[in-house]
């Protein structure tokens, strides 16, 4: 009975000391774990510091974007249109001289056979002499946001057809501008496009209108064309070199039709 004391005693001693012992060892494995883990842990707070910094400035550009595009929104807009019906300043009455003329920004369209095309189409110095007459002396450019807008859009090309319709290195496009989330999707936009209206070729004519559109969001290049109230349209000629020379907006009246016909001469005699 009494060895049988002494065995259970020491079994119990045993486990106790080798309890302690694993303690011991786990605890001096946590604070290596620890001692290895502290500096990187401090590295990844910096970085996600630095990434935050950069996330706020990508938020603040989005909310500033937010508080515009609800300040300048459908009613907004249409309150505006009342006012002027459509016409948002008048047109220029002579070309813009080419040392302050801006630059058009780059875009892409889509056309109805599947084409897709960067506008407006420039010249640049890279390129020789011999390649040179494929790019036109001038292009006109009309954007439609809306549908309201197309009968505006209309009033121009109308008569801008009729006049140059034997011109050489001229281009005339007519795009309409398609932001809808879903039907920027691939599947959609094809559909659509194979549904929407196409460029129609008179044989009888050298200048063509052609039909573009442009898919996605555009935010960004009305900003840089300061272009506000969508409903209305709105009209670029633009020279070789991408440069915009005379603009308009709205309905043409005699006279801004006069004075466009009177600029596009002028460049397609440079």
């Amino acid at each position: 009975m009494l060895r049988a004391n002494r065995f259970t005693n020491l079994a119990r001693s045993a486990r106790a000391s080798l309890f302690s012992c694993e303690v011991q060892e786990a605890r001096a494995q946590h604070s290596i774990i620890v001692d290895l883990r502290s500096q990187p842990q401090l590295s990844s707070v910096r970085f996600l510091d630095f990434y935050q910094l950069g996330n706020k400035a990508a938020i603040e550009k989005e909310r500033a974007r937010i508080t515009d595009e609800m300040n300048r929104g459908y009613f907004a807009d249409m309150s505006e249109f009342k006012k002027h019906g459509g016409k948002i300043a008048q047109a220029d009455k002579i070309l813009i001289p080419a040392e302050t003329a801006a630059k058009f920004p780059d875009f892409e369209v889509n056309f109805s056979d599947g084409r897709a095309l960067k506008l407006p189409t420039r010249f640049s110095g890279n390129i020789t002499k011999s390649d040179a007459s494929d790019f036109p002396n001038a292009t006109l450019l009309c954007l439609s946001f809306r549908a309201s807008s197309q009968g505006m859009i209309d009033s121009w090309t109308g008569p801008f057809l009729e006049a140059f319709r034997d011109g050489k290195n001229i281009q005339l496009y007519e795009v309409s501008f398609i932001d809808s989330w879903l039907l920027c999707r691939s599947p959609i936009k094809r559909l659509l496009l194979r549904t929407m209206k196409k460029s129609t070729v008179d044989a009888s004519r050298a200048l063509q209108k052609q039909i573009a559109y442009s898919f996605g969001d555009h935010y960004y290049f009305r900003k840089e064309l300061k272009i506000l109230n969508l409903l209305t349209g709105y009209i670029y000629l633009v020279d070789k070199f991408g440069r915009i020379r005379w603009q308009g907006s709205g309905s043409a009246t005699e006279e801004e039709m006069s004075s466009l016909l009177s600029c596009t001469s002028l460049l397609l005699q440079d």
